[in-house]
């Protein structure tokens, strides 16, 4: 598995917790920024991300921001994105087993790194349960590749 992991300024200190974890889960992950503590915009750093897991350069893309908010809401502009905004380990797996998220938005300012640390964890051990919950993702494909607005 790679993935792409961004923040703006408020997640800058998350992202950089997010990033031991990956490590020692032993899974490659390219930082995409930012680097930088002064404000920055979170489409900058949200949409780069979601267009290498929809260009299927990564598996999966993690972004943080100070509530994950605009990180999440710019992330799921980008076609086959399924960006979920998660601050507790029973969403992060049920997103991914009923949701098949692709795309995972934290907030620094709302979650503290130990928290974060299972989120991660749990979002990117957890694999897509399928069944009926696959019928319910092919809608939102379907929907998505049928609407003229891109």
């Amino acid at each position: 598995m790679k993935v792409a992991i961004s923040s703006d300024h408020g997640g800058l200190v998350l992202k950089e917790e997010v990033k031991k974890v990956m490590e020692e889960l032993y899974i490659d992950f390219i930082d995409l920024g930012c680097d930088y503590n002064g404000s920055v915009d979170y489409p900058d750093y949200a949409i780069p991300v979601a267009e290498q897991v929809r260009d299927g350069k990564v598996d999966r893309g993690i972004l943080i921001c100070g509530t994950g908010i605009g990180m999440s809401i710019a992330a799921n502009k980008v076609k086959g994105i399924r960006c979920a905004l998660v601050h507790d380990v029973f969403s992060a797996k049920a997103t991914r087993l009923h949701n098949n998220s692709n795309v995972l938005a934290m907030g620094e300012r709302v979650i503290g790194p130990g928290l974060a640390s299972e989120i991660v964890k749990a979002w990117l051990l957890t694999e897509f349960e399928g069944g009926r919950h696959l019928n319910r993702v092919n809608k939102l494909v379907e929907y998505e590749e049928n609407t003229i607005l891109r």
